[in-house]
């Protein structure tokens, strides 16, 4: 796609009716999904020598997890890969303390995040909200208040392509144009990152290291992000408290009606267990 100066495209996507898309105003709205069809931003000229990842494995790994295990109730594929990955500083589970994370990836509005984050503030929770451009772009408010409320706000790429499908200078463009945007537009600088859909490559996770950004991805996970096909609230409950486990990282979507609806009963369910529903600590 064409790149166009930041400011220009702030001027146009004003002009051109952005916040008069749906759901951006109306929180009860349907918006649809994830669009790669944003403008792109120009971003300053970098002398990193990307051949130096050619030796790197450029093989794509979707992650996932099994049900095995460790001696202190994680995941044991989880701990695996914190082990495999350590020199990149990418981060699957947390430590095998009482604490557990909740991480909401928003590539677009469902009319839900401002019941999440009122949650949120009511049970004095701090969470990590990854977004893309999309989202920022078309929900600016609602970027601002996690922010303000003392949420972390992590990179989920700015076009959500998938990073091992695409070179390593495109994984640079798609991290560092929405670095620019933030802090063009909120002066706040990011330091986590998820790769699209869970995919990654041994290269992915050097360069995002060598752009001071920690991969984060998740000890827990489940079917969540259709809107069409929203799993039973109590039986969702019941799984996301029936695989807690120490130092877990929560990937929930915020387009779920579902997690919204449950998210009260999970943080007390959650502390109930013994667990301290922690602010993001592992960078």
């Amino acid at each position: 796609m064409k790149r166009i100066p930041y400011v220009i495209l702030i001027s146009l996507l004003l002009l051109s009716g952005c916040q008069s898309q749906p759901g951006n105003n109306d929180p009860t709205a349907k918006v649809g999904s994830i669009t790669d069809d944003v403008p792109e931003i120009n971003i300053p000229e970098t002398d990193i020598d990307f051949s130096q990842f050619s030796t790197l494995d450029a093989r794509m790994q979707a992650w996932g997890l099994g049900k095995d295990k460790d001696e202190n109730g994680q995941p044991a594929d989880a701990v695996l890969a914190n082990q495999k990955y350590k020199a990149y500083d990418a981060v699957f589970v947390g430590r095998p303390d009482q604490k557990v994370y909740l991480t909401f990836d928003n590539g677009y509005e469902n009319g839900n995040t401002p019941k999440i984050l009122d949650t949120l503030k009511e049970k004095n929770v701090s969470a990590v909200f990854f977004v893309t451009s999309q989202y920022v772009l078309e929900n600016p408010d609602l970027v601002q208040r996690m922010i303000d409320e003392g949420h972390v706000i992590g990179n989920h790429s700015y076009h959500h392509h998938s990073f091992p499908t695409i070179s390593i200078e495109k994984v640079y463009d798609e991290i560092m144009q929405l670095d620019a945007l933030l802090l063009d537009q909120f002066q706040y600088k990011m330091t986590l990152v998820r790769p699209p859909k869970g995919e990654f490559n041994e290269q992915s996770l050097a360069l995002c290291n060598l752009l001071g950004y920690q991969t984060v991805l998740w000890s827990y996970a489940y079917y969540d992000y259709n809107v069409a096909d929203q799993p039973d609230p109590a039986a969702a409950l019941k799984k996301n408290l029936d695989n807690a486990h120490p130092g877990a990282i929560y990937l929930l979507h915020a387009v779920s009606d579902t997690n919204m609806q449950i998210l009260p009963e999970l943080i007390e369910g959650l502390r109930k267990l013994n667990y301290e529903v922690a602010r993001y600590d592992l960078k």
